[in-house]
């Protein structure tokens, strides 16, 4: 297997202070295929407590705990000893930076050249899927021996927490090759191993005071401590390598043998990726792989986002059909529909998903209706009704039969075949921030995306089923476009209460026009997209409600509060894209289906410089509403990689071309 050498990977970003701020604030991100992660900026400082080269969910458990911060990592040359840490430490103005130049490079790992004069020294980082474990290579690219005095720093605590100094334990265990850390007698093990002769000394010590910027620019606590059990001393001369393993429960062997292995993969999935002709899909296909996780049973299943999302039941199946059927891997589909399927209850399916459906939050109304569609989208790729039937019709039915008959948070259908949700004080709509006072966008009644989705439901079953299923599907439809079409403005009402529409200008109609069960006219569709070019869009996506608007916040910023208020009132949701293209092509005659499609295609390129502004491989959570749109939210967000994945695969298909 070829590897990239640094001279082959041009630099992304230098760390000199004409891109110290661009450094700051580009990410990057690892996966292990369980649940954790690895990531951190391109500057090397941690500005963020999520900031870690291992957080792992340990077995047993399904919360992420942050086990290894990071390395300090010092080289004793013929001039001295040189500090390559590099941190924001609380008091001091600015950030503190290694003493040696260092040039990022992302692909097809994270890796740091540092270099001043006739020192060379070169730091990379991997995980490899499904092994709870952060392998570092370090390589003397110089012309001289170096010793390397690397200091593992560790936290031990969830990925929420922020560590201050306390009392831990400095037992130890030693294997060949291999010792474990254990501070935290609750928590498994933390094992570093390595097999380049290097010996670790223990001296156990504490780091104080590490500022996290962006935790402190959000509202809230932002400074830590770390703990390190001692010193690990390698020599490594001139085009020497050494690589070590830190792991959770058990030491990694062979760490040279492993790491190659992951770095493979890396290229591997890189030339996966760039099989497709639009720069925009083919960067988010470098990130796909992030969002899929196995639990400990083996299911598999989707991670909402990094790096604070768990397994969120509503993003999961959004996010689903652009993950696996728009990228060409409808094995996985298949298998994360199925894997849900024990979840079930009631009607429902989890929010938040916990190991089991007894520890699992069933707090969203609509979770049950996306895994629906992609249902539905699945049968539309091409497979037959026996083979929908026989895997997924017992549970269509089961959702569609719980909902009609009443289930939790107030779900139930009217005797127009139509569905109602929630409450004034339950929002149970995507739109869910709150406040002390209440929900932010109180939709309770009849949502327009969920009764569009219900209504798709059930013309779904008509086509697996007939009978019942199509007279019920018929009236729920006549009953949806009577009673959301607003014949003046050629749009949907938002949300319809106690027979009042409420007529604020939201992107959740566009989900209605973008369905293929959707109960509109191709001329209501037309309307709405019309609707949502003239008020809602944005070069970066969707806004939440129209800026005429008194409530419309156009800045997501602030402490908590003011970004909830902000984070559903007129903030950009690049996610909504995907139905918006889906939507505005169902509309167009077919004369101009290619046109509008290369304008579309167009329009989801803007995004293309976000993938690798914020971090790498991914696209942001939300952006401001008001120009300039600057990100927002987690740096890593499955429903938006998915949808705009399934975007440009729609132009495509419209295109003629891959």
């Amino acid at each position: 297997m070829h590897e990239p050498s640094v001279n082959e990977v041009p630099p992304v970003l230098s760390t000199a202070a004409d891109a110290l701020e661009q450094a700051l604030q580009r990410e990057w991100l690892l996966t292990d295929g369980l649940g954790g992660y690895a990531c951190g900026t391109a500057a090397d400082v941690a500005t963020r407590r999520y900031h870690a080269w291992l957080c792992a969910v340990p077995p047993g458990r399904s919360e992420r705990v942050r086990f290894l911060s990071c390395v300090d990592e010092r080289l004793d040359t013929d001039n001295g000893e040189v500090c390559l840490l590099s941190a924001h430490w609380r008091n001091l103005p600015a950030p503190t930076i290694s003493q040696l130049t260092a040039v990022f490079h992302a692909h097809p790992v994270p890796t740091w050249v540092f270099g001043h004069g006739e020192v060379a020294f070169e730091r990379s980082l991997v995980m490899l899927p499904e092994t709870r474990a952060i392998l570092i290579r370090w390589r003397n690219l110089g012309k001289k021996t170096v010793r390397l005095r690397a200091r593992p720093l560790l936290a031990c605590e969830p990925a929420d927490a922020l560590m201050k100094e306390r009392l831990v334990s400095t037992q130890m265990q030693r294997l060949q090759n291999a010792v474990s850390f254990q501070p935290d007698p609750l928590l498994p093990p933390l094992w570093m191993s390595q097999d380049a002769g290097g010996v670790f000394h223990a001296d156990p010590c504490w780091y104080h005071d590490f500022q996290h910027d962006v935790d402190a620019s959000r509202g809230y606590d932002a400074v830590a401590d770390r703990w390190s059990p001692g010193i690990l001393e390698i020599e490594l001369a001139p085009g020497s390598a050494c690589v070590a393993a830190f792991s959770v429960g058990t030491p990694v062997a062979l760490t040279a043998q492993v790491f190659a292995k992951a770095l493979a993969l890396r290229v591997q999935r890189a030339q996966w990726a760039n099989q497709v002709s639009s720069k925009l899909a083919a960067k988010l296909r470098h990130g796909v792989d992030d969002f899929f996780y196995r639990d400990e049973s083996g299911r598999l299943g989707i991670l909402a986002g990094f790096p604070w999302f768990g397994e969120w039941g509503r993003d999961a199946f959004i996010s689903l059909p652009g993950l696996t059927l728009a990228a060409g891997r409808p094995e996985r589909c298949v298998a994360v529909l199925r894997a849900a399927l024990p979840f079930l209850r009631d009607g429902l399916l989890p929010n938040i998903y916990g190991v089991s459906p007894e520890t699992s939050n069933y707090g969203s109304a609509d979770a049950a209706l996306w895994f629906a569609l992609a249902v539905q989208r699945f049968h539309d790729s091409g497979q037959t009704k026996q083979v929908v039937r026989d895997m997924f019709g017992s549970s269509l039915i089961g959702i569609a039969e719980a909902y009609r008959r009443g289930t939790a948070l107030l779900l139930r259908v009217d005797d127009e075949e139509l569905l109602c949700a929630g409450s004034a004080r339950l929002n149970v709509t995507w739109m869910d921030a709150q406040l002390p006072s209440g929900p932010v966008t109180p939709r309770h009644g009849q949502p327009v995306e969920l009764v569009a989705v219900w209504c798709s439901l059930l013309q779904h079953l008509a086509e697996l089923y007939g009978g019942e299923w199509t007279e019920r599907a018929e009236r729920a439809g006549a009953a949806f476009v009577r009673r959301f079409w607003r014949a003046d403005a050629q749009c949907l009402f938002d949300n319809v209460c106690d027979g009042k529409g409420d007529a604020a200008m939201r992107p959740n109609m566009v989900i209605a026009a973008a369905l293929a069960r959707s109960p509109l006219s191709m001329a209501q569709r037309s309307g709405v997209v019309a609707a949502v070019f003239g008020c809602l869009r944005t070069p970066l996506g969707l806004r939440t409600l129209a800026p005429m608007s008194a409530a419309y916040r156009g800045r997501y910023r602030g402490d908590v509060e003011a970004r909830d208020e902000a984070y559903h009132q007129g903030t950009v949701w690049p996610w909504l894209s995907g139905f918006y293209v889906e939507a505005a092509l169902r509309s167009a005659p077919d004369s101009q289906r290619k046109q509008v499609a290369r304008e579309l295609q167009a329009w989801l390129e803007n995004l293309l410089p976000e993938a690798d502004r914020i971090c790498v491989d991914h696209i942001s959570e939300v952006y401001d509403g008001d120009l300039p749109q600057t990100a927002g939210g987690t740096f890593a967000q499955a429903w938006n990689t998915g949808e705009l994945i399934r975007a440009v695969a729609i132009c495509a298909d419209v295109e003629g071309r891959s």
